[in-house]
């Protein structure tokens, strides 16, 4: 492969998963953490490198053992690698941030078991060369972090009016007769997180309607919330993200 061609293939696959296949916004992949730690656009970040870094260690790794994983042992080889990985995030995580580590808490681990991650390394890194799979992980990382951050960023302005904990719309006082915003708290609870993600994916729609009408459009959504949770079970989103990769390939 040349590096013309090698540098047009990565390109692609950071096109791909920051734009054309979001894993949160078109996909509707991963849909636990979204809601769960989207409270904050910190939490939000936070998931989304962590997982980012899973992603790309562990797209890296899978495809170097490739031609080495036998296929009748290929998911729970998967697993472990995966699994390695997450615990070392995890450590380093309660070491170095644990403010951050205990708000995300129980969602550190289940990365093991986020779709996104099981998906490309069953439809992609288990199948393509080293550095276009790294990435691949980058891609599809950012696309995550991106949308998680959105999220956060809008539950954390409309719930507390800060955003990364700095008071950016200044707090109504009654009592000192000061006008200021009153914060809607429901945003910063569970219902908040499935109203700015339906807004999030309005917005999307629309975008997809236009690169429809231009002769490019999207894949569509194919996570929990488009109905296939029994799929997700049984094959970690593996299908259905390669179904969509082999239709825009």
């Amino acid at each position: 492969m040349g590096n013309e061609s090698l540098g047009k293939q990565c390109a692609e696959r950071l096109h791909n998963g920051i734009i054309k296949e979001n894993p949160t916004l078109i996909l509707m992949l991963g849909m636990c953490p979204t809601l769960a730690v989207t409270t904050s656009a910190m939490n939000g970040l936070g998931m989304g490198l962590s997982t980012t870094i899973v992603l790309v260690m562990s797209n890296m790794m899978i495809s170097l053992l490739r031609k080495i994983i036998p296929d009748g042992v290929r998911m729970p080889a998967f697993i472990v690698v995966v699994a390695s990985f997450v615990t070392m995030i995890q450590f380093l995580m309660e070491g170095f941030t644990s403010d951050l580590y205990d708000s995300l808490g129980l969602y550190i681990p289940l990365i093991v078991v986020n779709c996104i991650i099981l998906g490309r390394a069953e439809s992609y890194a288990s199948k393509n060369p080293v550095i276009p799979s790294i990435f691949d992980g980058i891609g599809m990382g950012l696309g995550f972090t991106c949308g998680l951050t959105a999220i956060g960023i809008f539950r954390e302005l409309l719930g507390a009016g800060q955003i990364f904990g700095a008071q950016i719309l200044p707090l109504a006082d009654e009592a000192a007769g000061k006008i200021g915003y009153t914060p809607i708290t429901i945003f910063v609870l569970a219902p908040g997180a499935f109203f700015v993600l339906a807004s999030l994916v309005a917005v999307m729609n629309i975008v997809r309607d236009r690169a429809e009408k231009k002769g490019k459009p999207l894949p569509a959504a194919q996570g929990c919330l488009a109905g296939d949770c029994a799929s997700c079970h049984n094959s970690s989103c593996g299908g259905h993200v390669h179904s969509s990769q082999k239709n825009n390939e």
